[in-house]
């Protein structure tokens, strides 16, 4: 079933306008963000507001259908991060630059990973370089994120 354009307002709204993944602003990005399923659809999840993210494109397409991931410091796999049940500040942290998201626990590390956060596997570092572009016209990172101290 299609999200209907209120439910996907109303997801917008509870996002703040940001990916929940890595918190990038809707604004900053010449794609539409997209809705995710917390739980994939491929794997029985519905169209429930509380099964459904706001996601950038590159998070929504590197989550794929995948609810679990490797965290690399511990080898074990853990469920990747949901931001409905979960708090975005438990589980990352920003460098103190503002141009990389760092997992803090297993689920943030392996979500880092998955997700591609950082463009470490991916892209060249892409997003950092958008990030840092961000930075400099005092968009990001958001100003309720901690960061670490210089």
């Amino acid at each position: 079933m299609a999200i209907n354009d209120f439910t996907r307002q109303s997801v917008r709204r509870r996002a703040k306008f940001l990916c929940e993944y890595c918190h990038s602003l809707e604004r900053t990005s010449a794609t539409p963000f997209t809705i995710d399923h917390l739980i994939p659809q491929s794997l029985g999840g519905s169209d429930a507001i509380e099964n459904l993210a706001y996601a950038c494109q590159r998070c929504n397409f590197h989550r794929y259908n995948f609810i679990t991931g490797i965290d690399p410091e511990t080898n074990q796999e853990v469920p990747l991060f949901n931001p409905r049940t979960q708090d975005w500040e438990k589980h990352f942290i920003w460098t103190a630059d503002g141009l990389r998201i760092l997992g803090v626990t297993p689920i943030g590390r392996a979500t880092c990973k998955r997700l591609d956060l950082n463009d470490d596997d991916h892209n060249q570092g892409f997003i950092q370089n958008s990030r840092q572009s961000w930075v400099e016209v005092g968009w990001h990172p958001p100003k309720d994120d901690p960061k670490l101290l210089s």
